[in-house]
């Protein structure tokens, strides 16, 4: 059975990078040898891999990345760090006018 990585690459700019592989080594070395000129990481190297996740269905690995790369950086240093338990906390709008977060 194969196996898709969803991971987080921290690049030297102190940025996040999140991508799909099913070869995380090789695609570090791509990364940081610069093979796409155009890509986010070409000029942000060198990158490291600071968070993985392993999927056996390539449909929910992608789901699962394209979820990931519209958070937050604290959302992605949460999974970073494993505190999968702060992403409740850190989903709530936190904007004063959001009727929560009203004084009355």
């Amino acid at each position: 059975m194969k196996s898709y990585y969803v991971y987080i690459a921290k690049c030297a700019d102190d940025s996040y990078y999140t991508g799909l592989t099913n070869d995380l080594q090789r695609r570090l070395a791509e990364h940081n040898t610069g093979k796409d000129s155009g890509s986010y990481t070409f000029t942000r190297r060198p990158v490291e891999i600071v968070f993985a996740n392993e999927f056996n269905d390539i449909r929910q690995a992608i789901a699962f990345e394209k979820q990931v790369k519209g958070w937050s950086r604290k959302k992605k240093e949460a999974i970073i760090s494993d505190k999968w338990e702060d992403l409740r906390k850190l989903s709530e709008c936190q904007n004063g006018s959001h009727y929560r977060n009203k004084r009355e």
